[in-house]
């Protein structure tokens, strides 16, 4: 648990589908698709992956020059690529920033994070597609987004992060059950619990047993308990 981290530092596809990375099996199609992809940045994309901001989530109205104004005030911006649809033209609601400096691309993530943009709170992080080993986009079933209404939820990133797992390990107080499962106070306790009730168990059984004996004695006229 020393090297956990709720931001991922390598992506993996089957943790980034889990809420607190420890998935051993997917849980959507969309998981198993992102294992078998075999996806490789685009060399067409220029600039310093070190020095770019991914933005999203923009109004599909905002334009190039509004974005440019929004975030220039954090510093000078060496290039600015708003993705549009190849067809229509349209804009996709992302772009990608490219800062002249290191200090201006985290002042940015910092300070521009859910700012408010043509009535879209904006979402802002550091372009990860080139910076963070393993990528698979989210076409493919991979990203680090995703809605709760379509089941496809991913974790590991700066808007959903993971949670810490709960710690599995042997500690103070704790012996290790038979199956190799592991035992503390709350299982002993528990275990009391299972043994008193199996008592009270037996007393009922007992007594019912009793009752029914006394019944049929009454109607026989053999009443066992006299």
């Amino acid at each position: 648990m020393v090297d956990w981290s709720p931001i991922a530092k390598v992506y993996e596809p089957l943790k980034a589908g889990s809420i607190d990375g420890t998935d051993v099996e997917p849980h959507d199609r969309a998981v198993w698709r992102a294992m078998g992809a075999r996806y490789k940045p685009n060399k067409g994309v220029r600039g310093d992956p070190l020095l770019t901001l991914f933005v999203a989530r923009l109004n599909p109205q905002t334009t190039e020059d509004k974005v440019y104004q929004v975030f220039s005030k954090y510093g000078d911006i060496q290039q600015l690529r708003l993705v549009r649809d190849i067809v229509t033209g349209f804009s996709k609601g992302y772009a990608f920033i490219e800062y002249k400096e290191e200090r201006s691309v985290v002042r940015a993530r910092r300070d521009a994070n859910k700012l408010v943009v043509d009535q879209h709170e904006v979402f802002v992080d550091f372009e990860q597609e080139r910076s963070l080993k393993g990528w698979v986009p989210r076409r493919l079933g991979g990203g680090q987004g995703g809605k709760k209404e379509s089941g496809q939820l991913r974790f590991g990133g700066r808007d959903r992060p993971f949670r810490k797992p709960i710690n599995l390990g042997m500690g103070p107080g704790q012996k290790r059950g038979a199956g190799g499962r592991d035992w503390d106070d709350r299982d002993r306790h528990r275990g009391s619990d299972w043994g008193s009730r199996g008592r009270r168990d037996d007393r009922d059984r007992r007594r019912e047993r009793d009752d029914r004996r006394h019944d049929e004695g009454i109607r026989t006229g053999d009443d066992p308990k006299h």
